[in-house]
């Protein structure tokens, strides 16, 4: 039997309870802290799944002996001093995504996980999704090469709020976060980014960000990648990935797969759940018992996030 690993989240809105969920799923892992902003929200969640200890106070669970490792569901700005934060302390830590809002800060987690030697994980959900996975192995198989991926990333957020439609205490952002996902998955599926420009709207007056943006990219292969993102799309919501391979083409949506004449692909065999969450959340908890380098460590994200933080210096040009 495993050792039962012990765990410290924080952020318990919207996506920490995807966590929360996900986590009832897997053996021999327990919450057994619960960091939110506010006491009461957090002590009532804390009580749902479960969970002994909540507090507002990360530090407070750091220094608790019984945590091992942190997942960091937090807003984007503290991801990367918590993650270090994390590090510091002597805890394994799953940060979601994006690692950060900028390449430094991206940088410094890099250099704590080297320097803590302990298992550093981000949240690139689409390296796990059961759809993803399926055009993965079928690349790694020799089966098929990505010719272009066409993406669409839409969302309806004038105003802040977050997915369960609650109002939120932080901005979230088209490229840090939401460009984040297809920049990684487009170079963990066809190689190394070698050309990437960028285009985006008007800047929103309330919320001082871009509610409109373009991105394309290049790959090493010679693969191209087209991304469309929006907050101003009052429509589905989502994402939906268009893999045009040399041998086929599909349709990614999250956990689920098509073919290009919209024939269900059947993914339930890729993997021991249908949930991109929980396959994330069993990756890092793997790592850390395994003693190895998990997949979406923060060393092989990194890359993605110089390539946002180039096409931040084009935005910024651009628009100067």
């Amino acid at each position: 039997m495993a050792r039962t690993i012990n765990l410290a989240l924080a952020g318990a809105g919207a996506f920490g309870i995807k966590h929360l969920d996900a986590l009832q799923n897997i053996p021999d892992v327990r919450v057994v802290s619960l960091v939110g902003r506010t006491l009461e929200p957090t002590q009532e969640a804390a009580s749902r799944y479960g969970i002994a200890h909540a507090t507002t106070d990360l530090q407070e669970s750091l220094a608790r002996a019984d945590v091992d490792a942190v997942i960091l569901c937090t807003p984007t700005q503290l991801h990367a001093a918590q993650a270090v934060a994390c590090l510091r302390a002597g805890k394994h830590v799953q940060v979601e995504i994006p690692l950060a809002d900028s390449l430094t800060d991206a940088e410094d987690v890099v250099r704590a996980q080297k320097a803590a030697g302990k298992v550093a994980m981000v949240g690139h959900t689409r390296r796990f999704n059961p759809s993803h996975q399926w055009v993965h192995k079928r690349i790694l198989a020799g089966e098929l090469n990505v010719q272009q991926m066409d993406v669409q990333t839409y969302f309806f957020r004038r105003k802040n709020i977050n997915a369960l439609g609650q109002p939120r205490s932080w901005t979230d952002h088209l490229l840090w976060h939401h460009a984040a996902h297809t920049v990684d998955l487009f170079a963990y599926q066809s190689g190394e980014i070698v050309a990437a420009h960028a285009l985006q709207g008007p800047i929103h007056a309330a919320l001082g960000i871009a509610l409109d943006m373009s991105i394309q990219l290049k790959s090493r292969s010679g693969a191209i990648c087209t991304l469309s993102l929006s907050f101003n799309n009052d429509g589905p919501l989502g994402t939906v990935f268009r893999y045009i391979c040399d041998n086929g083409t599909y349709i990614a949506r999250y956990d689920d797969l098509t073919d290009g004449k919209d024939n269900k692909i059947d993914v339930s065999k890729v993997d021991v759940s249908m949930n991109g969450i929980e396959l994330q959340d069993r990756e890092f908890l793997a790592a850390i018992r395994e003693g190895r380098e998990p997949n979406a460590s923060v060393a092989q994200v990194l890359p993605c996030y110089r390539v946002l933080a180039q096409l931040e210096r084009q935005l910024e040009h651009t628009s100067a």
